[in-house]
């Protein structure tokens, strides 16, 4: 699979990542454990280079079973990009605490400690600050991160879910250059085309895209909706896409996901499957070029209106 670099950065990425959120929802540790093996082994041989974690996914279970492959199969680890993210904390933790966001000295360095123990490595490639805190610090964070990186903990960082003001107030306090902002990006859901996010290129940010099958409106089915993706009708869209699809002769998926490649910000969009098969599936998308004729039908279905 083709690669892109990472910002302004060494870091490198395959041109579709792999998100590991899934990756142990069985709640069987010899099921989850099988399940996520396939799935890793498969988005390795498939070309995927980033893997992008979280220290919330299945809390923290994926980290701890993506831990074990990295441990029984040493070759991997230096095949990959190794990416993860904090600063969510879950309801009730402690008793009667709201689901929060978190960017204190104190627990960002506890849990990037937590994902270098549970992913068992010394080094997190990039660290994503997961979704903004209105409380946050830009110094604090900036120390956290120079901190970080001095000791040999943390390549490179980003964020998630920033806007162009929040990822810029960051940016201003640290003296090394932010390489990512992942946001939502699909056919579903068009805001970062819109409010800058998706041309921060030119300062040579590079956009993740999360969700960029819409939680599988845009494939087979919706999974796993999330509260602000509820809303999504994603009817006008599919029948655009189906056309095309039927006119090059691939999946729905490989369309909706080239879409969302076209961008000239060179946008990285992270696929979810544990299904091996798809896994390899959609890694085509990367060699599917719509024209800009097709993808301009595709944002027109998207807005439900003719381009103004």
């Amino acid at each position: 699979m083709k690669t892109v670099t990472l910002g302004r950065s060494q870091v490198t990425s395959s041109r579709l990542a792999y998100g590991c959120w899934r990756l142990a929802t069985k709640g069987d540790a010899a099921a989850d454990y099988a399940t996520a093996k396939a799935a890793v082994f498969a988005a390795v041989d498939a070309g995927y280079t980033l893997f992008d974690h979280a220290d919330i996914y299945c809390d923290g279970e994926a980290e701890r079973v993506f831990g074990r492959i990295l441990k029984e199969n040493p070759g991997l680890r230096s095949k990959m990009t190794l990416a993860t993210k904090g600063g969510i904390r879950f309801k009730n933790r402690p008793a009667g605490a709201p689901v929060r966001y978190d960017f204190s000295r104190a627990h960002l360095l506890a849990q990037c400690e937590l994902s270098l123990k549970q992913l068992g490595v010394e080094t997190i490639d990039l660290l994503h600050l997961h979704r903004p805190d209105y409380l946050m610090d830009a110094a604090e964070v900036a120390a956290v991160f120079t901190e970080l990186r001095a000791a040999g903990k943390v390549r490179e960082f980003g964020v998630s879910n920033f806007s162009p003001s929040q990822f810029s107030l960051l940016q201003d306090a640290l003296s090394f250059p932010l390489v990512v902002n992942q946001v939502e990006v699909s056919l579903l859901q068009l805001y970062a085309l819109h409010d800058g996010t998706a041309r921060r290129r030119r300062k040579q940010v590079t956009p993740l895209a999360w969700s960029p099958l819409g939680a599988g409106l845009l494939g087979a089915g919706g999974v796993d909706l999330l509260p602000g993706q509820r809303h999504y009708e994603p009817t006008a869209v599919l029948a655009v896409v189906d056309r095309i699809a039927k006119e090059r002769s691939v999946s729905r998926e490989l369309v909706a996901l080239a879409w969302v490649l076209k961008h000239p910000s060179r946008v990285v969009p992270i696929v979810g499957s544990t299904k091996p098969g798809r896994i390899k599936t959609l890694a085509a998308a990367a060699d599917l070029e719509l024209t800009r004729e097709e993808w301009y039908h595709l944002v027109t279905a998207a807005r439900g209106a003719e381009m103004p």
